[in-house]
């Protein structure tokens, strides 16, 4: 019976060729793979998936895709490493960037109910996702980031766990790397994170690294969550920077932003947050600066409490209406 007349089978994918980027693919113009139907469930829907499996070159490891081609498609990533296909950055950074809100459910409840609705939604397009209306300054900031050439040694071997506990017998035919493992940061890395873009420990490193190289570093003082903005549009107003700065921070509440201080005189405004973290991923997305009314506004961080010449205005914030 075919798989779609099959009610049980209903919602399962079946495709002709995964959706990869040129790394995962590799360097190899005649790479041969297998498929194999239903192979597997995918790693965010958990709905069954045409499976594919193949070796990108010589020496490396086989790869393999985890997640199906609909939840690829929403979210515009490799089947494999599932890092954006136009810029070749991890989710995070991208929707950071572009200010793009996470539509996709994180729960096992009703994320199947929402994979197999977005299917019709996707029959005779390449992706769902829309970066036209993002800003100047978040496509700039991409730019600046992308990985435009592949990085074959992704594809290496996974380390040897034998040979880290001394117990390896195989020497020079060991398919695994023999190299003692680090760890770091990076080490803990899952396929949820880096789908939804949440917590992502690759995307934290390359965001916090580009906030310190465009001058937005955290200061050491804990205590500094306000971000500091000049050249503000004539016409701005309290409330108009209010929704700018929830519509270019699609992951932070209202309730997050304690409150925010317009300066109208000279054209400058205080942002302050409830929390440290809040404030860093401010900085983080408007490294490049914020756009609100056709002008990019400059970006700082706030003095700390002991500063001198510190603005009143900073200490005299109203909080916001919830």
């Amino acid at each position: 019976m075919p798989p779609k007349a099959d009610i049980n089978k209903a919602g399962w994918e079946q495709s002709e060729f995964p959706i990869l980027c040129e790394t995962c693919l590799g360097d190899n113009a005649f790479v041969r793979m297998s498929k194999q139907e239903y192979g597997r469930s995918c790693g965010t829907c958990a709905r069954p998936f045409t499976v594919f499996r193949w070796n990108p070159g010589t020496g490396m490891r086989f790869k393999t895709t985890v997640i199906c081609q609909t939840c690829a498609k929403i979210k515009n990533v490799c089947q494999t490493c599932l890092l954006d296909l136009e810029y070749g950055l991890p989710t995070q950074v991208r929707d950071t960037a572009l200010a793009l809100q996470n539509e996709a459910p994180t729960s096992e409840i009703n994320r199947e109910y929402y994979a197999q609705n977005m299917d019709s939604k996707l029959e005779g397009s390449r992706s769902l996702l829309d970066s036209n209306k993002a800003s100047s300054a978040g496509k700039e900031m991409l730019k600046q980031l992308a990985r435009t050439d592949p990085y074959y040694k992704r594809n290496k071997p996974h380390l040897c766990s034998f040979y880290a506990k001394g117990e390896c017998k195989r020497g020079a035919e060991c398919p695994y790397r023999h190299e003692m493992p680090v760890q770091n940061e990076l080490s803990k890395q899952n396929i949820q994170d880096r789908y939804h873009g949440r917590n992502d420990p690759v995307a934290n490193k390359i965001l916090s690294t580009n906030a310190a190289n465009m001058g937005l570093a955290p200061p050491e003082d804990k205590s500094v969550v306000s971000l500091f903005l000049t050249s503000l549009p004539t016409d701005a107003t309290q409330e108009s920077i209010q929704t700018r700065v929830l519509q270019s921070l699609p992951a932070v509440q209202p309730s997050q932003l304690r409150s925010v201080v317009h300066v109208a005189k000279s054209r400058c405004a205080f942002v302050n947050f409830i929390d440290r973290a809040t404030a860093e991923l401010a900085a983080q997305a408007w490294a490049n600066g914020l756009e609100m009314g056709g002008e990019t506004l400059g970006v700082k961080w706030g003095r700390s409490k002991g500063a001198t010449g510190r603005p009143k205005a900073a200490a005299e914030a109203v909080p916001i209406s919830a």
